[in-house]
């Protein structure tokens, strides 16, 4: 043993001797840091301080306290710092105090959710939490779900399930329905279930950016005399460039007409069904299999916290149980490491529990309608004469100059985007359909109507 790893031995791991005087003194430190690093944003807004980080290597012998810990303040400074409410590009809010603290105890605890035996009293809350989520939106008592590293590995435990549900698992005429607005990721899913293209069968949605209704049932005649097996039809609950709801009632009734397993990509919109705010095309999710839902994205818990609620926690069961014959369980007790495609997952759980326990449903409430607000203050002050505008029911916005030809639509965003940054205004410039846009997420609750007025000036936009 070295002397090196002899001197600090008394700090590589937590004591059990009841004395952690070393951890306290670290994680104070590192705490300064990262609040100070917050602060930092008033005045460097959203970007990063510098671009010097260096991806440092691990040497023969370790480094010390002092040299981690300048690594670490490097590290903040060369970070997106999404406080400042300039940060407006993404569905990256301000992380939520109580859940950054969630992050920290699950660290801590280090406990595994494959188990119950490895993760006891955090499987109980796993648990209950997402039977809490999935009463709110108004599943039945034989409902639950799973937590999951985002929403792609949510949506991709649900289609699982849905395939499995419809008997379909190695068949390749398998076939999935979304609409042509849905999140990218579903192509990913499809690769991974080993399917391709072909499989994936997109709907034409209408000028609200809605799934078409009758293009949707003349794909569905068309697949069946193609002697095509559907397993599943996608629902978006907020689409990425405008944040529109597919009408979930009428797809739903034709799920139930045709028996074919309804999944709501709820990843950006879900959240809003545990709340009274009135949401247009927010009704009847409660019809749905299964439906996803990804706190993270607006009411600030901390990455990642995605959720799959499903209606019948049997059919997760059914779907992904191999019974670990290393693992011991308690009765009436099944380890979550056999509901979806994670075996080992930390306590993650702990930040949305903390975080909402926190806001409470008014605090929630309060965030999910201030960034409706936002966002209707946003498009009651922009120039109509000079911009289209594209939304929906959500706190996303699209926009462009009319009038602007497809082609120079790229370089238009991307000056825009260069001009904001030089004044702390971060918007992002997604592409859809052949053109670019500029988006404004407003789901940042330290931006205000100040600040909003500001951008509309910035861009020339303000009426």
């Amino acid at each position: 043993m070295t002397k090196d790893f002899i001197n600090k031995k008394d700090i590589y791991f937590p004591s059990y001797l009841g004395t952690n005087d070393n951890l306290v003194s670290l994680l104070n430190r590192a705490n300064q840091l990262l609040c100070n690093w917050f602060s930092k944003a008033e005045k460097h807004g959203p970007f990063p301080l510098d671009e010097n980080f260096r991806c440092i290597m691990p040497e023969d012998n370790g480094n010390s306290p002092e040299e981690l810990f300048s690594d670490i303040e490097s590290l903040l400074n060369s970070s997106f710092n999404p406080v400042h409410p300039g940060s407006l590009a993404h569905l990256d809010p301000p992380p939520l105090i109580f859940s950054i603290l969630g992050d920290l105890i699950a660290a801590g605890l280090n406990n595994n959710l494959l188990a119950y035996e490895l993760s006891p009293s955090v499987t109980l809350l796993e648990e209950s939490l997402c039977k809490w989520f999935a009463k709110r939106i108004g599943f039945n008592d034989s409902s639950g779900g799973i937590a999951a590293s985002g929403g792609t590995l949510s949506n991709l435990n649900a289609l699982i399930a849905a395939r499995n549900k419809a008997g379909l698992g190695s068949n390749p005429n398998s076939v999935l329905f979304v609409s042509e607005d849905a999140h990218s990721s579903f192509i990913k899913c499809m690769r991974i279930m080993g399917l391709d293209a072909r499989n994936l069968v997109k709907i034409k949605t209408d000028s609200k950016g809605r799934m078409d209704i009758n293009n949707l049932r003349s794909s569905l005649d068309k697949c069946l005399i193609e002697n095509k097996n559907i397993f599943a039809i996608v629902a978006t609950l907020g689409t990425t460039v405008r944040g529109a709801i597919d009408p979930i009632k009428e797809i739903s009734e034709i799920c139930k007409e045709r028996n074919i397993w309804l999944h709501i990509d709820g990843s950006i919109g879900g959240i809003f069904a545990i709340s009274s705010i009135p949401i247009e095309g927010l009704n009847n999710i409660n019809q749905a299999n299964s439906i996803t839902i990804n706190p993270q994205k607006i009411i600030g818990i901390t990455k990642t916290s995605s959720l799959l609620l499903v209606s019948n926690m049997n059919t997760l069961e059914n779907t992904f149980s191999t019974g670990l014959p290393y693992l011991s369980s308690k009765d009436n007790i099944i380890n979550r490491g056999e509901l979806g495609i994670q075996g080992s997952r930390p306590a993650e759980i702990i930040k949305l529990w903390l975080g909402l326990r926190f806001l409470g449903l008014n605090g929630i409430e309060e965030i999910l309608k201030s960034s409706i607000k936002r966002k209707d203050f946003f498009i009651e002050n922009i120039s109509k004469n000079k911009f289209e505008i594209y939304s929906g029911p959500l706190h996303i916005v699209s926009f462009l100059p009319k009038g602007l030809k497809t082609k120079d639509t790229d370089s238009w965003t991307q000056t825009k985007v260069n001009e904001l940054r030089k004044n702390n205004f971060m918007l992002s410039r997604p592409k859809f359909r052949g053109k670019y846009y500029l988006r404004v997420v407003m789901g940042n609750y330290n931006t205000n109507d100040s600040h909003i007025k500001e951008l509309l000036r910035f861009l020339g936009a303000y009426q």
